[in-house]
């Protein structure tokens, strides 16, 4: 039999529907990779606004933590008293599914691998515009030619003090400024001024927690480059403020009495004689007559004052006419560090002071123990920088997003002085990384740190 030759027409049709189908698939590659994309790009943004959506609960949260602060103030801060850490929650506060903690340092106790939680009084500080060169290079870590920088850049002269550093030196950086000559507005401001290192500045406190976290305990492996010795070496920043003011006036709002003024003797003996009683009024401005006192502190040692005594009028009393007394350290709330840095206290009196306050852990309401702990000849030296009042508080806050995820850390100043408690400085620190120690971690169940 003869077989049917394959007709031209068919073989064509044959080939033409081969090609159709190859490019029927191609096509359906085509939207499927097309779907596949889209897909995946949707994916990656459904996590990528889910990642934002954290991150802004963990800045609401940091801000909530703020307004909680003030709150904190308002109700427990009056009359220059610092709140007492049993006043208020300052670890794991809950805001929505959001939580946050308050970032603190203890006063009285050496820095660990965990962080301390609470309030920060800015009087517990050195004022950048107000400490002597003597306090300043009192301070670890302080050179002598950075200490005298600082006077130069806050005075209002072009004049070259001694080891400091005015136009002609600036001028030669690069990039190229010049001295200030004018009060500090925030302790940042130090980077600008010649010799401040970030090194002094930090330590080896590279995220500024007061915690010897893992990458500040190991050499040369992580920044920052550290001795490796267990011991957290803390900058100079977290020692110093800008803040530390107390209003000149009395709960009634009328002026305190000037103690170095004479002519404001009669008032004085006015206050001692409705404190004490006219007989102990007497004998105490006998003590002090013809004396000229230099502070409240001093007419606490001339006149024999009792530290309940001196407790009832030294938020009367002042040593300064002006409406404000900037720079006054709050011996309540100072570490030892910056005790050790206040005339006629020095470091072995600083120790004492601590070692009292553990021993008085309810918390004082003036200086008037004082008595109980140093000479009369120190304290009356000590006299001129010291207080027993705090008007403005740093909270650090560190906030976490719901499930442990997301993270935001703010850093506020409140001023409390007029009463309402305000924001006179805020500063996002999330950049400077995890703040909250490992048991956070854990507890908060965030991924380990990449």
């Amino acid at each position: 039999m003869r077989s049917n030759p394959v007709r031209p027409f068919q073989s064509w049709n044959r080939r033409t529907r081969g090609s159709v189908l190859i490019i029927v698939l191609w096509i359906c590659f085509g939207l499927v990779a097309l779907v596949i994309y889209f897909a995946h790009a949707m994916s990656t943004e459904l996590r990528a606004a889910d990642n934002r959506s954290v991150n802004l609960a963990a800045r609401e949260a940091a801000d909530g933590g703020t307004r909680y602060v003030a709150y904190v103030l308002s109700q427990y801060g009056s009359d220059g008293l610092p709140p007492l850490s049993t006043d208020y929650e300052a670890e794991a506060l809950p805001v929505g599914k959001s939580t946050f903690w308050i970032i603190g340092r203890d006063p009285d106790l050496a820095s660990s691998n965990e962080p301390y939680f609470g309030l920060v009084d800015e009087a517990s500080k050195l004022n950048l515009n107000t400490a002597s060169r003597t306090m300043l290079e009192a301070l670890p870590d302080m050179t002598p030619q950075l200490a005298g920088a600082i006077l130069d850049w806050r005075d209002s002269n072009q004049n070259v003090g001694e080891n400091g550093a005015e136009d002609e030196t600036y001028s030669r950086l690069d990039p190229p400024r010049r001295a200030k000559n004018a009060p500090f507005e925030t302790i940042d401001e130090l980077r600008l001024v010649f010799g401040a290192t970030l090194d002094l500045l930090y330590g080896e406190d590279l995220n500024r927690n007061a915690v010897l976290d893992p990458n500040e305990d190991d050499g040369e492996e992580s920044l920052p480059v550290d001795d490796r010795n267990g011991q957290l070496r803390r900058g100079l920043l977290d020692h110093l403020t800008v803040y530390s003011a107390q209003p000149n006036t009395r709960r009634d709002g009328s002026r305190r009495i000037d103690v170095t003024s004479t002519a404001a003797r009669p008032r004085l003996s006015q206050l001692l004689m409705e404190k004490f009683g006219a007989a102990r009024a007497g004998e105490i401005n006998t003590a002090i007559q013809g004396r000229e006192l230099t502070s409240a502190a001093e007419l606490m040692v001339r006149g024999r004052l009792t530290p309940a005594e001196y407790d009832q009028v030294h938020a009367d009393l002042t040593a300064s006419s002006g409406a404000v007394v900037r720079g006054l350290i709050n011996l309540n709330t100072a570490d030892e560090i910056v005790l050790a840095c206040i005339p006629g206290i020095g470091a072995e009196g600083a120790q004492s002071v601590v070692n009292y306050r553990l021993s008085h852990p309810t918390g004082q309401t003036s200086i008037g123990w004082l008595s109980e702990v140093l000479d009369p000849a120190s304290i009356i030296r000590a006299g001129p920088f010291i207080t027993g009042q705090s008007y403005q508080y740093s909270a650090d806050i560190a906030a976490v997003g719901p499930n442990g995820r997301g993270y935001s850390r703010v850093r506020t100043i409140l001023d409390h002085s007029a009463g309402t408690p305000r924001m006179i400085y805020r500063q996002d620190l999330t950049s400077l990384g995890w703040s909250l120690g490992e048991s956070v971690r854990e507890v908060a169940r965030l991924p380990q740190a990449r």
